[in-house]
């Protein structure tokens, strides 16, 4: 016993199982055969059915007895699997040409599941008969089933190319198939076009198939890519939806979509196009209703008067699947092995299957016309001598006996003399006689007719051409699909998206941000605001839902956040915080924020950072499409940070900068030359080791600069007494060095008129009006609002605008 103990490799025995296990669900049950585009579970419904005579011209049985059938004989898998192939095989909407036809519930394009099995009655259309016609004939490979009790074919005759007609789409191990469907006279005269001119070029065969033909119509737009699949295999198409408008009373338009991309969800549709509705995504919709009846598909959305109708379709074919991506991967099996297959190579496989069926069948049928020759020659020979065929047979002792003297006495074969001796009495008359001699010419020319395609290809491509065109004549249909060269792209205009809406936003220094009506708004009073205690305003301005607010923070990255898309939240409210919408790293907190309309506008944003760098770059790099997450607006080194970031208008402007220790400096802004979004930017001020910067602003029509140090020292400056220098410039002192207890510059603000300042301590706070302290000279430190003794260091300070 221990000698049959194999010593294997886990993984060696593991890949040996699952390539048996790939091979299987490859070749066996996912991937079609490029010969009759069937699927084993599909071939096995159409065969098990064929074979019970559950036909066209039949009537209608119950879907449980021929699942029962299936799984019994054929395929020993479970039976929803094979109920939901034969339903598919129904489906309208999802076959081109239905090959089974189907009474009761068989789902919708809205997704709804069949009834059971036990509810609806099926059988086989008539178009699935010209799929198994000759199959008796010896025209295809049989097989044992899996349990040696029955036979079943390898492929079915097919006497059109199902491949590309209905199509197919499949998930096996390492391969997918999506393969679209055509129309069926298209397929056929493209498969003529090759059968006449084996070298065909794929121009010629496009001048007659334009395009995939889905059964729930649509446009396709992409000839280039359709071209590309149809030589390659692979391509990628776009499908959408067949959409019109129609004028209604009281100058209100509809818009009506009576066709859908090929497997689309409609009821999906419909939920999400409301959804878009409800939510205000697209301005000016007042209703979306399903109003698809027996009569077809019509949805309607119904707009209002003064609506971007153009707008609305094209937010639809961006947003849903009135419009989808269609991706060819033209995967069947030819050969026994997965294959990609270009339009040429599936229309050749199908050809070649087509001359086996007909040399087969025409082999079949000639050995039967040679038997029955054989027959009638007996048969009119014993006619021709019967009074001795009769005395030869009365001299017999049985029946074995008087074919056995028969074949001695004249010469009969075993067949002919079991045929003589069967012959009723009846068929002795002139009238069989002269039958015998009309069959015997007929079968004749049958025989020299099928002589002739056995041995001649050009009479065998006859054959095939004529059954052919014999199907096309009888089942072809007009296109559902229009095929459109080039694929339209979709703009979409804000307008047409958002209602222009003036509304309040406003975002604090701890991250908190909202969007108010100006109703909500204008009901409290503007220090109404909502926030938290010690939080303070960083932003607040009436907008419009058309614009962008442009969020840094004082890690140097930036966020992009259209105002429409802000949650609407009262104004005593503290709003949503910005966490919410984005990845906020440790410690990151905003430094400003702005509000964008146009990106295009002669604007530049000016960073500095603590460490003295200074950088300018165009509001246009700013822009961007990908603003769920925060983007990088400038490269930091190590244990930096972002000081201020400040809006130039034309670059006309000068800098001022502002040191922890109170060293000041000012030159002209053209002096930093615009770089883009990553770059570090240049040095603005020469730094000693133990500084960093506390301020930098934009000087245009203010007048002062209002400083605040640790110690409770505000003091006002006249910008005037700032004079000009160079770029990474020294700077010269603004506060006067205290040895024992010096001053650190906190907090500045450039004013033009008046500001609320505000001090916080560990403790408490004290508000002053920027107006009650001095205006002092270059070297003085201020004026000491608070007693830092009493008060407490001042930690940070705010500034308000006053109204």
């Amino acid at each position: 016993m221990t000698e049959q103990v194999q010593q294997l490799q886990l993984e060696d025995v593991i890949g040996d199982r699952f390539g048996r296990y790939s091979k299987y669900v490859i070749q066996d049950r996912a991937i079609p055969d490029v010969r009759d585009g069937l699927k084993p579970v599909q071939r096995r419904i159409l065969y098990a059915m064929y074979k019970e005579g559950n036909t066209f011209e039949k009537s209608f049985r119950k879907s449980a007895k021929t699942v029962g059938n299936v799984i019994g004989n054929y395929h020993p898998h479970g039976d929803s699997s094979v109920y939901e192939a034969m339903v598919r095989l129904s489906q309208e909407w999802k076959m081109r040409e239905e090959l089974i036809d189907m009474h009761g519930n068989k789902g919708s394009v809205d997704g709804d599941p069949p009834a059971a099995m036990r509810y609806t009655e099926a059988r086989l259309s008539e178009i699935s008969n010209e799929m198994l016609r000759d199959i008796n004939k010896k025209t295809v490979d049989f097989i044992n089933n899996f349990d040696d009790t029955e036979m079943e074919p390898t492929v079915l005759p097919s006497k059109f190319p199902n491949l590309l007609v209905n199509g197919s789409t499949g998930i096996s191990a390492g391969y997918a198939t999506d393969i679209p469907p055509h129309n069926l006279e298209e397929v056929i005269d493209a498969t003529l076009k090759v059968i006449d001119k084996p070298s065909a070029s794929m121009d010629e065969l496009m001048d007659i198939i334009k395009g995939p033909d889905f059964p729930t119509g649509g446009i396709i737009q992409g000839k280039d890519q359709i071209r590309k699949a149809y030589e390659t295999g692979r391509g990628k198409i776009i499908v959408r939806s067949r959409v019109r408008t129609e004028d209604t009373r009281g100058g209100k338009t509809h818009i009506i979509i009576d066709e859908l991309p090929f497997e689309v969800n409609k009821a999906n549709l419909v939920k999400k196009m409301d959804e878009i509705r409800a939510d205000r995504k697209v301005d000016g919709i007042i209703e979306v209703r399903d109003e698809t009846d027996r009569e077809g598909m019509r949805i309607v959305v119904e707009v209002k008067k003064e609506a971007n109708v153009e707008g609305i379709i094209n937010y639809f074919y961006k947003k849903t699947d009135l419009q989808v991506s269609y991706n060819f991967n033209m995967v069947a099996i030819s050969d026994r092995a997965p294959k990609q297959l270009g339009l040429k190579e599936i229309l050749e496989s199908y050809i070649a299957h087509q001359k086996d069926v007909i040399l087969r069948r025409s082999q079949y049928e000639l050995s039967e016309a040679e038997r029955r020759m054989h027959i009638i020659e007996g048969l009119m020979h014993a006619l021709s001598i019967l009074d001795e065929v009769i005395r030869v047979i009365r001299e017999s002792d049985n029946k074995r006996n008087a074919k056995a003297n028969l074949v001695e006495a004249f010469s009969f074969t075993e067949a002919q003399a079991e045929a003589i001796v069967m012959l009723q009495l009846y068929r002795l008359t002139n009238t069989d006689i002269a039958e015998l001699e009309t069959e015997h010419s007929e079968l004749e020319y049958t025989i020299n007719q099928l002589r002739e395609i056995l041995g001649n290809e050009k009479q065998l491509l006859k054959v095939i051409k004529k059954e052919l065109r014999d199907i096309k004549k009888k089942y072809a249909a007009p296109r559902r699909s229009t095929v459109e060269d080039e694929i339209e792209s979709i703009e979409l205009e804000k307008e047409v998206l958002i209602a222009k809406e003036e509304v309040v936003v406003s975002l604090t220094s701890e991250g908190y941000v909202k969007r108010t009506s100006l109703r909500s708004y204008n009901a409290s009073t503007p220090d109404e605001i909502g926030m938290k205690e010690d939080d303070q305003v960083l932003l607040s301005r009436h907008v419009h839902t058309l614009e962008h607010l442009l969020v840094f923070t004082n890690l140097g990255n930036y966020m992009i956040i259209p105002i429409h898309e802000l949650p609407e939240i009262r104004w005593k409210d503290n709003g949503q915080h910005l966490s919410n919408r984005f990845r906020l790293g440790t410690d990151e907190s905003p430094v400003t924020a702005f509000v964008i309309e146009d990106y295009g506008a002669d604007i530049s944003i000016v960073t500095t950072t603590r460490r003295g760098q200074i950088k300018r770059t165009e509001l246009k790099a700013y822009e961007a499409s990908r603003i769920r997450r925060p983007i990088s607006g400038i490269s930091l080194k190590k244990d930096d940070q972002v000081v201020s970031v400040e809006l130039s208008h034309g670059g006309t402007e000068d800098v001022l900068l502002i040191t922890q220790k109170g060293i000041s400096l000012r030159y002209p802004l053209s002096e930093v030359n615009p770089v883009g979004l990553k770059a570090q930017g240049v040095r603005a001020i020469q730094l000693k080791p133990d500084d960093a910067l506390a301020f930098s602003g934009l000087l245009s029509n203010e007048k002062f600069l209002v400083t605040v140090s640790q110690r409770g020292a505000v003091k006002r400056t006249s910008i005037d007494v700032f004079e000009r220098g160079a770029r990474a410039q020294v700077g010269s002192t603004l506060l006067k060095e205290i040895k024992s207890k010096p001053h650190r510059i906190i907090g500045a603000r450039l004013i033009e008129n008046n500001v609320d300042i505000i001090l916080y301590s560990q403790n408490t706070s004290f508000k002053l009006d920027a107006r009650s302290i001095r205006v002092s000279g270059k070297y003085a430190n201020g004026s000491f609002v608070v007693d830092e003794n009493e008060f407490g260091e001042v930690a940070r300070v705010a500034f308000e605008t006053v109204q």
